[in-house]
């Protein structure tokens, strides 16, 4: 073989291992970007879930917050009640001890 065909297959060789190379890294980045995406993914997911139940916890809480409201109004008329049965015995005991 000549000089320039030796020369020529080195040059190729070294071209087609540092291409070889290239992809190999390449690949290398791929599957990275690969498991990123993924991890990336699987955290949207848990977000996701994680805001679904939040939301659910404000919709359980509201409705706790409503039926304590509605607990207070009636304990307050039944405090209104209390307070009038009260008053009219003792009026009853005052009529009954003035005769």
């Amino acid at each position: 073989m000549s000089k320039t065909m030796k020369k020529g297959a080195m040059l190729a060789a070294l071209v087609m291992s540092i291409g070889l190379a290239g992809c190999a890294t390449t690949d290398g980045l791929a599957d990275r970007v690969s498991a990123l995406e993924s991890a990336v993914s699987a955290a949207q997911s848990a977000a996701n879930a994680a805001a679904s139940a939040a939301s659910d916890a404000s919709s359980a809480a509201q409705g706790a917050q409503n039926t304590a409201n509605q607990a207070m109004q009636a304990a307050s008329g039944a405090q209104a009640c209390c307070d009038a049965n009260g008053e009219r015995i003792s009026r009853m005991f005052e009529k009954a001890s003035s005769k």
